[in-house]
């Protein structure tokens, strides 16, 4: 499986099968699946969508909005429980306008679910843990 690193965004071809030993980056060392989301850029998220052959779970945020405050500790642990299974993106829609734009964010926060470089769906809103995690298995 091709997967970006989260540091140095080189792609590193990693065995499915060794996906839960904690692999590291083979140019910079760092850990390729860390426990937590990946604050994306408008540089970073292009590279981390059309790259991963992990499915890509993207969260559209903004600091200032009070439902994307609440979601992010539901975020967080899905991320840290399914971290082999998927990348987990957090995009700053105040920071990123650009990649926030070309996907038409209009409310936030805004989950999207990528599968090799293609979106496969989108919800609107905060979900509560259970149903976000249904949604989830639902792509994944």
């Amino acid at each position: 499986m091709n997967i970006v690193c989260p540091q140095c965004l080189a792609t590193n071809r990693v065995p499915e099968q060794r996906l839960n030993d904690a692999p590291v980056c083979g140019k910079c060392k760092q850990a390729l699946l860390p426990a937590a989301p990946i604050s994306a850029s408008d540089d970073s998220f292009a590279r981390h969508i059309e790259r991963s052959d992990l499915p890509v779970v993207v969260d559209f945020w903004a600091s200032w909005c009070g439902p994307c405050v609440q979601f992010a500790p539901t975020y967080e642990a899905t991320a840290r429980a399914m971290h082999t299974r998927a990348r987990f993106l957090k995009v700053d829609t105040e920071a990123c306008q650009q990649t926030a734009a070309r996907f038409g964010i209009r409310s936030i926060p805004t989950l999207m679910v990528f599968k090799q470089g293609r979106e496969v769906d989108r919800v609107a809103g905060a979900l509560p843990g259970a149903q976000f995690q249904q949604w989830l298995s639902q792509h994944l």
